[in-house]
């Protein structure tokens, strides 16, 4: 890439060279023929010009001795002057020269120092003469004598030297700029060669590659989203190798109660029962529902969780789903209040889902609840308005809250109960996700399926709430 970026500065260098000399090279001839052919070095450079303009406007040089000559200024052409009568003053371009207007045939048509011999010019003179041109054709010479002479072949050798100078220039420009281009390419290809040993150390396995950010802004931005994507990749791999040793951690727990149970009733330890079958039983139940929730989370994670959405009677399935908590509560001492205000009628969700959501939440916030506590249970409709394609939509969503009067959610604790395996605090192991941590994350998944999501907060007065949010159109 260096070595492109390289040959890419210097055909640039090269064409803009090449293209300074092409164009210095044809102006310079140019400006050298006006200036030294037409009158720039003998000084009457502006009168060669003027007397054209006189003769397209004329058609003759009739006249043209007010050009030749110039107003007269003050002092000029009066007694004692040392001037010819009429003779105006162009002391900038005639002083110390003699100069003649001469038509086609050789005519000598105006002189600066000779108003009445003006006599006939030979052929010879005529050539250091300036030519004075009119569309493209000799109209008539001014001859400039006390100048400096200037041939053709002076034209030539000056154009050969100031094309030597120009080459000359242009390999020193075309040298500097190649050196400047190696350390521009340099400088510019640095952080992508960091990020290309990053992201391939990296590929080998070690995530915690990071690089340091500069450059311009687009490498500079380059380098963010990199350690961003490092970070991201490192966090997933810890999350990964977490949940690896917490899955191992919730399954050998029971399936050491059942090797232990089963040894017992191998060597007879126990009699062969139904009564001590039961630990055994409920130990595969754990099981099965751990599977079950790994199983849930990962067509979730998918994106293949699919929902059997209905119309569902919310206010029904509230009712229905709490009177089954009301022996638990009862025998607990708390009480579950429900209070669906402006619950609709029906919504189109997928009832087991919703159910399972709420069964997680409505079971930790038993568990957690003191005796004589309250378990109030709200559901209201609120409405947002969304900008889509230039349209303000109105949603409708469905807001259900269950708030304790538990001991809360540790503060440190907030921001990561819906972590998977995630039990920070033994006091609220619940909270995090019930008996193996999961609880939490799978209500959320069901719930982001719908297109909400549930958050979690704790109360200025005590005990914690959670909020589930469900589109309702």
């Amino acid at each position: 890439m260096t070595r492109r970026l390289l040959l890419a500065f210097s055909f640039v260098v090269l064409i803009t060279i090449v293209s300074l000399v092409v164009i210095v090279r044809l102006n310079t001839a140019q400006t050298v023929r006006t200036f030294m052919f037409r009158g720039g070095m003998a000084g009457v450079e502006s009168l060669v010009s003027e007397l054209e303009e006189h003769y397209t406007e004329s058609g003759s040089w009739h006249g043209s001795d007010q050009v030749f000559r110039g107003a007269p200024g003050p002092g000029q052409g009066g007694p004692g002057s040392g001037m010819k009568p009429g003779m105006g003053m162009r002391n900038e371009e005639m002083m110390g020269q003699h100069i003649r207007l001469v038509d086609l045939d050789g005519n000598v048509v105006l002189d600066n120092l000779d108003d009445e011999g003006f006599g006939h010019v030979e052929e010879g003179e005529l050539e250091y003469a300036i030519p004075l041109e009119v569309a493209g054709q000799e109209v008539g010479y001014l001859l400039a004598e006390g100048g400096q002479l200037f041939t053709t072949e002076n034209e030539q050798a000056l154009l050969s030297r100031l094309n030597r100078a120009a080459f000359t220039a242009a390999v020193i420009a075309g040298g500097v700029s190649l050196i400047l281009a190696l350390l521009l390419s340099y400088s510019l290809l640095r952080p992508v060669r960091d990020l290309t040993k990053a992201a391939s150390q990296m590929a080998e396995g070690d995530l915690s590659q990071r690089v340091r950010v500069r450059g311009d802004k687009p490498l500079a931005t380059l380098g963010v989203a990199f350690n961003r994507m490092a970070v991201s990749l490192q966090q997933a791999g810890d999350r990964r190798q977490a949940l690896t040793a917490d899955i191992a951690h919730e399954l050998r727990t029971p399936l050491a109660v059942q090797r232990a149970h089963l040894e017992a009733l191998q060597d007879g330890i126990y009699d062969l029962t139904s009564e001590n079958l039961v630990p055994i039983e409920e130990q595969n139940r754990a099981l099965t529902r751990l599977v079950e929730d790994l199983r849930t989370l990962a067509l979730a994670d998918g994106g293949q969780l699919t929902l059997e959405r209905t119309s569902t009677d919310f206010t029904a399935l509230l009712e229905r789903l709490i009177s089954r908590f009301d022996p638990q509560a009862a025998a607990q001492g708390v009480e579950i209040a429900l209070s669906p205000m402006g619950a609709p009628a029906f919504v189109e969700i997928d009832p087991q889902r919703v159910e399972q959501i709420l069964n997680n939440l409505l079971s930790n916030a038993l568990r957690y609840s003191p005796d004589g506590g309250v378990i109030s249970v709200q559901c209201s409709v609120t409405s947002k308005q969304l900008g889509v394609e230039r349209k303000l939509i109105t949603e409708n969503w469905l807001l259900i809250t269950v708030k304790d009067t538990g001991p809360g959610i540790p503060k440190e604790s907030l921001p990561h109960i819906f972590e998977r395996f995630y039990k920070a605090d033994r006091s609220r192991t619940s909270v995090e996700g019930g008996s193996t941590g999961l609880g939490l994350s799978i209500a959320q998944k069901l719930a982001q399926a719908h297109g909400g999501d549930i958050t979690a907060e704790n109360h200025p007065n005590g005990g914690a709430i959670f909020t589930l949010t469900l589109p309702i159109n």
